[in-house]
């Protein structure tokens, strides 16, 4: 097995089209892992594989694969940089052990750079920094780090300093061994040559920058410096190592990854200054019965432990279950899941590499493998060694933002859900309920985009067509003032007649007051039997509605008289009477319709602010108050329903992908008069 300090495990971020997939193509291409260096515009890339991500031309999936350079063992996620798929990113950033970030040098910093860097910073994840494209057209590196040093929670270091940019784009200088490279081609290798004469200064100003920062990571360095004034290389990556693993210092390497050029310095980067699972702390969980808190080390010799992460559909293998190694070594074919109390069976341990799983005997730290047809296990759960158990957190994942109403295009709707259902189970953010009023069913989940993908894996998993549609707004109606009327059935056509008279008081109750009925009845004018039947009358023409078909609520019914027949009265004339009394008494009372009100907590910019508050009050929507923290404007709104269908999009466009909210339900208020017209004139046509 791998020596774990030759291990590394490392996730790839970055925005929509900085340049991820073709990043981790050309390391494992320079690697030796891939023969061809394929392209992610004509889907011959190995980490963007699936259907929909061909036909998208983006990364939707986090994909995994892993190479040797030098010796070491690198396992790599190449996660998703749209929004629509953030939750992939998101859960990628908490189980690996470093980030290579990407900013393109042509689009810089964008609205999803710095809410993936956010992820990276939250978590105090050891970083680096490649800023990618650098043979484009309009290609500025110090544009670039610019807005990185004023936008972004890292602190940039300058390890590479590029030769040229755009078409003259041609090599780097290693700021820590003070040596130029020239690019070979489309190889990935370098040859040395002589450092450009215009380039001497900023050599010498960076690599003076460099040794600063990197001893004030040491007591020991910064010593050495103030004596020597000068470091060695080995000290050099010493601190950088120290400070990339206190996530302090965030180096930047320069590169094209189209073109294959920087990337075997990138490679020998990540195996000198990323650090291995050996070198990161522990991890905490709960001892299952007792509660008791009880850590895992990230070494061979610790008891087995991991994180299931990812449960997706193999065409070929079934239900793959991928998980994290956190400590100790998985060998043999049988481990215990502690969060759902039972052993699990396996046939065959796997690497996943791109669309292929590669079989391997064992699997220690830091190592991302797979394992298929697990029975129990989903996504989230703790994998352990029995005599050792142990239940590690949940993966912390992001609520879902936006709903549709679902249904098979076909009818063949048990089919349908059932395949819904299966996909809860690879995705984490969709949520799948039922409207009760309106009798919907809910997709819920990230963006519009994640949705339709969504469905379209339905489609070609399945051969089932799943249609998409905006949910009804569930209104209400209610009553403003009070009334008392008599509702009275009487039907006789010879023989045995219908007879039921009642008069109720209908009055209104706060909102959230629901339904009340009083009997208040004195003597037998409604003999007791037959006073139950009105109160039923009543409960069934609340949920049909009188103004528009929506359920009526918060009223009070008080039954204070009526009549019958000795002979023609019945439960069925009684209840015929309560509906009919009610639906006179609510017009009376004067009707009202309801809508829902939802809460929004968003989170934005500053430069955004005037922008999004203008949006909400253009959407019927009050700021209920404003608060900041160091990284967002946050703005607290109540919102009605039917003015943010379409939210999670154009909150996107508004902020440049920067913007984030969060919904639920708040209250009902009255639609103003002139919107309630248009809504029952719709729903009475």
């Amino acid at each position: 097995m791998q020596d774990v300090n030759l291990v590394r495990n490392i996730a790839i971020f970055g925005h929509g089209n900085c340049g991820k997939s073709s990043l981790a193509e050309a390391m494992l291409f320079t690697a030796g892992k891939i023969k061809r260096l394929g392209k992610v515009d004509d889907g011959s890339a190995v980490m963007d594989f699936d259907d929909e991500e061909i036909r998208r031309n983006i990364s939707i999936n986090a994909s995994f694969n892993n190479y040797t350079w030098k010796k070491h063992t690198v396992f790599l996620v190449d996660t998703p940089g749209d929004d629509n798929f953030i939750n992939e990113t998101n859960v990628a950033s908490q189980i690996v052990d470093g980030a290579v970030f990407i900013v393109g040098a042509v689009l810089g910093v964008k609205g999803q750079t710095i809410k993936f860097a956010n992820f990276i910073a939250d978590r105090r994840l050891p970083c680096m920094l490649q800023i990618n494209k650098m043979d484009r057209e309009r290609a500025d590196f110090w544009k670039t780090i610019g807005e990185i040093e004023d936008q972004l929670p890292v602190k940039p270091v300058l390890v590479h300093l590029p030769i040229g940019a755009e078409a003259d784009f041609k090599g780097l200088v290693d700021v820590v061994t003070g040596k130029a490279y020239l690019f070979e081609g489309q190889s990935g290798q370098l040859s040395e040559t002589e450092v450009p004469a215009d380039m001497e200064d900023d050599l010498a100003l960076y690599r003076e920058r460099l040794m600063e920062k990197v001893a004030e990571t040491d007591d020991d360095l910064i010593e050495k410096f103030l004596e020597d004034g000068e470091l060695s290389d080995e000290d050099i990556l010493t601190g950088l190592k120290q400070g990339v693993a206190k996530a302090l210092l965030t180096p930047v390497c320069v590169g094209a990854a189209t073109l294959n050029m920087g990337t075997s310095a990138l490679l020998d980067m990540i195996n000198a200054i990323m650090p291995s699972p050996a070198e990161r702390p522990p991890l905490v969980g709960t001892v299952p019965g007792t509660g008791d808190l009880a850590e895992r080390k990230p070494l061979p010799g610790e008891p087995f432990s991991a994180r299931v992460f990812k449960t997706m559909a193999d065409p070929y293998a079934g239900r793959l279950t991928i998980f994290r190694v956190i400590s100790g070594t998985l060998s043999g074919d049988t481990f215990y899941n502690a969060s759902k109390d039972c052993n699990e069976r396996f046939g065959q341990l796997f690497l996943p590499e791109g669309k292929e799983q590669r079989p391997v005997d064992s699997a220690g730290p830091g190592m991302i493998v797979a394992v298929a047809k697990l029975k129990e296990t989903t996504t989230g759960d703790t994998l352990c060694a029995a005599s050792a158990p142990i239940v590690y957190d949940p993966l912390i994942t992001l609520e879902p933002v936006i709903s549709y109403a679902v249904s098979a295009s076909k009818g063949d709707e048990e089919k349908l859900f059932s395949c819904i259902t299966r996909m809860l189970d690879e995705d984490l953010t969709l949520r799948l309920s039922r409207e009760m009023q309106t009798g919907e069913v809910l997709l819920s989940g990230v963006g519009q985009v994640h949705l339709e993908v969504v469905g379209d894996r339905i489609k070609r998993k399945f051969g089932v067509e799943m249609a998409l549609s905006f949910p009804r707004i569930p209104y209400k109606e209610t009553i403003r003032g009070s009334a008392r009327v008599q509702g009275k059935h009487k039907k006789q056509s010879g023989g045995r007649g219908q007879f039921g008279d009642c008069t109720i008081e209908i009055l209104p109750l706060p909102h959230g007051g629901g339904f009340e009925f009083e009997d208040k009845i004195v003597g037998g004018v409604i003999p007791q039997q037959y006073r139950p039947a009105v109160e039923k009358g009543i409960v069934e023409a609340m949920e049909k509605g009188v103004l528009a078909g929506y359920p009526v609520v918060d009223i009070k019914i008080v039954l204070v008289d009526g009549s019958y027949h000795a002979v023609d009265s019945s439960e069925m004339a009684f209840k015929v009477a309560g509906s009919l009394a009610f639906k006179k008494g609510t017009q009376e009372a004067g009707l009202v319709l309801l809508e829902p009100y939802m809460q929004m907590t968003i989170f934005v910019g500053k430069e955004h602010v005037g922008d999004v508050m203008g949006d909400l009050n253009a959407r019927r929507g009050r700021v209920m108050g404003m608060d900041t923290d160091t990284k967002y404007e946050i703005i607290k709104a109540q919102v009605p329903m039917s003015e943010i269908q379409r939210y999670a999009t154009d909150l996107t466009a508004m902020t440049g992908g920067l913007g984030q909210f969060n919904v639920a339900f708040s209250h009902y208020e009255e639609v103003p008069s002139h919107l309630e017209e248009k809504i029952v004139a719709a729903n009475n046509q």
